[in-house]
C-alpha cells in the first residue's frame, strides 16, 4: 500500500500525505544509506573522519595521533575510500589522505553538533 492509497483509506492529511510520497526515499537509496551510515558506525573510522576534519594527513601521523598501527589505519582508510568519504594525493612515498568533499565534512559537524545538544540537555 502506498501513501496515496492511504491518505484515500485514512484521509486525515491528504495532502500532506501526497505531498511526502512524491518525496519518498526509494527503497534502493535507502538501503544504500543505510549501508553508508553502517560502514561508518565504527568507532576507528569515525576517530580517523574526526581527524581528517582538521586537515590533510598522511596515514603514518594518523595512526601515531590515533595510536593506532599503520596497517590497521590503511585497512580503514580504504573502506572510507571505498564509501567516497576520503580521497587522497601521493607525494614521494607518502599518501595523504583528506576529507573527499564538504558533504562529508557537513555530515561530520551535523553530528558532533547534535552530540554536543544532547548532552548539554543531560546536564541541564
Amino acid at each position: 500500500m502506498n501513501l496515496k492509497t492511504l491518505s484515500v483509506t485514512h484521509p486525515h492529511h491528504p495532502e500532506a500525505l501526497a505531498k511526502a510520497s512524491d518525496r519518498l526515499l526509494s527503497a534502493e537509496k535507502a538501503q544504500r544509506m543505510a549501508q553508508f551510515f553502517g560502514l561508518l558506525a565504527d568507532a576507528n573510522r569515525l576517530r580517523i573522519v574526526a581527524l581528517l576534519a582538521q586537515g590533510e594527513f598522511c596515514v603514518g601521523d594518523i595512526a601515531l595521533a590515533l595510536e593506532m598501527s599503520e596497517s590497521a589505519v590503511s585497512h580503514q582508510l580504504r573502506i572510507l575510500k571505498a564509501l567516497r568519504v576520503v580521497s587522497f594525493r601521493r607525494q614521494g612515498r607518502h599518501i595523504f589522505y583528506q576529507l573527499l568533499d564538504h558533504h562529508v565534512l557537513t555530515l561530520y559537524e551535523a553530528v558532533v553538533a547534535h552530540l554536543e545538544e544532547e548532552s548539554a540537555t543531560e546536564t541541564v
